[in-house]
């Protein structure tokens, strides 16, 4: 049989996933990694180059010990990664220095590229590219300028961290438009790179690598990296791209007007456009898919999973010991418990993530709205329960956004991610949009999606977006409850009022933010 390996860098791991050809999962190798600050560097987040690549190859050993399977029975690999993360190589070709995704230190260069004619680059940067300059690569280069002129002197290309795998694999240096659309240094509709934005900034422009679309093959397995990772020399290595469009991919989330909630620790919401476009408010991120001519309108939620995780830690040891001892998942029985709770959770509202203002994006103080001395109406059950609503209500926020400039009307949802493991956020996310929402088998959407990219470029599949739709299948589908669709438009009014005031409070100085873009005023942000 053949089988395709995934190499998927997360923010906080790196894995190696071998599927089959029908997408069946076989075997994982898994490494958690950090990225360390620099001393002195408040916001860096430096990659590690030489350990990672060891983690890369461990994980891809222990996949293939795990599978059972030998390296000759791995027909194609291909590399997938968090978004923004970059990486410089010298005219050799070897990388130079690297900072991962969460890298905040250029909020000062994020400032001053915004004052470039007066205000109005970030403007273009945004028509053209669908990005705007807080999460974008102009103001770390523009930093290594300031702060590091030997390593920017010294730099010859820059790629994506998924492009750094494929080259540690190949020798081969490139980007993917899906990836390298998140710099805010590539052009929306050629899918290419737009020097005059760098020179624009003030950059060199002689630093971009060759485009090549995802699922086309980059090169081979070199000798140097078979014996350090295990593969076989002269297997092909396949282009990848970004986590969410690949996991798109593996949704098969392919044709125009799809839509996907990503319910992870932060959410995204993602739209496939049916034209290529940008938000005239700014207020939404547009990316290029991974299928080619494609762009995808996307949203974020922030930290609407680590909100969950700190919730039942802070609040809920007893649930977990009982959960320990019934063997179940703490949120699980958690959600049981909000179950029994009527919609709209008593009127508590939870003031988390905002919907998202790309140009201008801050977040109010965390909190809750709305509680009241009742025990019976006001506990952890509640607190849980309007938790979920709010996600929902967060992402509902954001998708009415995205329709309004695109013009997508939605029929229905894909719901996937560490969220949809649980059916009341399901089937209240459903409530909450109006929308049918389905869940999918899969577990491993990113990985999947990587997977099917090298499966079309070693041509075991006629094209990425038929394979897509072929290999993904469906565990659930929840359908809106017409009872509960005008209380929760209510609630989503009164949220959007609210979280206005919580947002004034922060710019009173009376509370702090949850998180403000690199590059805005100063406003104190809570630990």
């Amino acid at each position: 049989m053949s089988y395709l390996l995934a190499l998927d860098a997360g923010t906080g791991s790196i894995r190696a996933v071998i599927f089959d050809l029908n997408g069946r999962q076989i075997a994982v190798g898994q490494a958690e990694w950090k990225h360390l600050s620099v001393e002195n560097v408040p916001g860096s987040m430096e990659f590690d180059l030489v350990t990672n690549w060891q983690l890369a190859c461990q994980c891809i050993r222990q996949a293939l010990e795990r599978a059972g399977l030998t390296a000759a029975d791995i027909q194609s690999v291909a590399c997938c990664s968090m978004r923004e993360g970059i990486v410089l190589y010298d005219r050799n070709g070897d990388a130079i220095w690297a900072c991962a995704n969460v890298d905040a230190r250029a909020s000062r260069e994020v400032a001053e590229l915004k004052e470039i004619h007066d205000y109005r680059f970030e403007s273009e940067v945004y028509d053209v590219s669908g990005q705007t300059l807080a999460l974008s690569a102009m103001p770390r280069l523009l930093w290594l300028a300031h702060h590091r002129p030997d390593i920017y002197r010294n730099a010859a290309t820059v790629t994506m961290i998924s492009d750094w795998l494929a080259a540690k694999l190949s020798g081969e240096l490139a980007v993917d438009p899906s990836n390298a659309g998140t710099t805010g240094m590539l052009d929306l509709f050629t899918r290419d790179w737009r020097p005059a934005l760098l020179d624009m900034a003030g950059l060199r422009a002689d630093i971009l690598s060759p485009v090549k679309e995802t699922g086309t093959v980059l090169g081979a397995v070199t000798k140097a990296a078979a014996q350090q990772s295990g593969l076989r020399e002269g297997t092909p290595v396949v282009m990848g791209g970004g986590d969410v469009q690949l996991g798109c991919l593996g949704l098969g989330v392919v044709r125009a007007g799809q839509t996907a909630v990503l319910g992870g620790t932060f959410w995204q919401q993602v739209v496939n456009l049916p034209q290529v476009r940008t938000d005239p408010d700014m207020n939404i991120r547009v990316n290029p898919h991974v299928i080619p001519g494609m762009a995808q309108a996307e949203s974020i939620s922030f930290f609407t999973g680590l909100t969950m995780r700190w919730f039942r830690d802070a609040f809920c040891a007893e649930e977990k010991l009982i959960a320990e001892r019934l063997g179940v998942d703490t949120y699980s029985l958690l959600e049981e418990m909000a179950s029994r709770v009527p919609a709209g959770s008593h009127g508590v509202m939870p003031i988390f993530s905002d919907a998202m203002h790309f140009k201008q994006w801050y977040h109010a103080a965390p909190s809750f709205i709305n509680l009241s001395i009742d025990p019976e109406k006001c506990n952890k059950a509640t607190l849980f329960r309007a938790l979920e609503e709010n996600a929902a209500i967060v992402s509902a926020c954001n998708l009415a956004q995205i329709s309004r400039f695109s013009g997508v009307q939605f029929d229905s949802l894909v719901f996937a991610g560490g969220g949809a493991k649980g059916a009341l956020w399901s089937q209240i996310l459903s409530d909450v949009t109006g929308l049918p929402v389905r869940v999918p088998e899969v577990k491993e959407a990113t990985a999947l999606g990587c997977a099917i990219a090298a499966g079309a470029g070693a041509g075991l599949f006629s094209d990425m977006a038929s394979a897509g739709e072929r290999l993904v299948s469906w565990s659930r589908e929840f359908t809106p409850n017409p009872t509960h669709r005008e209380l929760y438009d209510g609630m989503m009014q009164k949220w959007q009022a609210v979280y206005t005031e919580q947002l004034g409070l922060v710019d009173s100085g009376l509370t702090t933010s949850m998180w403000q873009a690199p590059g805005l005023k100063e406003r104190t942000v809570s630990p």
